[in-house]
């Protein structure tokens, strides 16, 4: 898919952020190698909107994954490389965006200023995958024609744990969700 074929875009970038990429209980370096992917989606000017989780020490979703990405630690910082492009964020202490307050809050105008939505970053088959399918059902509910959801597949990536979470097989079980659910996934987005 040529970039020149997206109209009115805006880049969401979930979780690109150290406690995932570099350090911390749930990070993989793994999910470093869509950094540059991503950088080149927002290289030229394409408005970009930023996810971090920014948990409380209390959060409820520790009691399903450790300790991770607390606000206002170096965790819940997004990357170096992608900083320069950083203008605007949300914090969300779930795996779901969607649900965060500040998303919510915002969702009205981000339908009235944009069109094509091009979810990157990780864990493609949490973070990434509840988004997608949340605002998908969303736009199937209000029955929205006019705005679509791009998943490019070279800019999603989700970690790999020995005998726990297989990463080929959750990235490719998430992106075949999200594609079965209307979901524009694809190869990559080029110049």
């Amino acid at each position: 898919m040529k970039k020149t074929m997206l109209n009115k875009p805006l880049v969401i970038v979930v979780d690109m952020i150290n406690g995932f990429v570099h350090e911390g209980a749930l990070s993989d370096a793994r999910i470093d190698r869509i950094t540059s992917n991503i950088e080149n989606l927002l290289k030229d000017g394409t408005e970009a909107l930023f996810i971090c989780d920014a948990h409380s020490e209390d959060a409820r979703e520790f009691k399903a994954y450790p300790v991770h990405c607390l606000k206002g630690t170096k965790e819940s910082e997004i990357v170096e490389q992608l900083k320069p492009y950083v203008t605007d964020t949300i914090e969300k202490n779930s795996i779901n965006t969607f649900s965060a307050p500040g998303f919510q809050k915002r969702l009205k105008s981000l339908l009235e200023d944009y069109q094509d939505f091009v979810i990157t970053g990780c864990c493609t088959d949490l973070c990434v995958l509840q988004l997608v399918l949340s605002f998908q059902s969303y736009l199937n509910e209000i029955n929205d024609q006019g705005h679509r959801i791009l998943v490019p597949k070279n800019c999603v990536e989700t970690y790999h744990a020995p005998q726990v979470h297989d990463a080929a097989y959750w990235n490719e079980a998430a992106l075949k969700n999200m594609a079965a659910n209307g979901v524009c996934v694809v190869e990559k987005i080029e110049d």
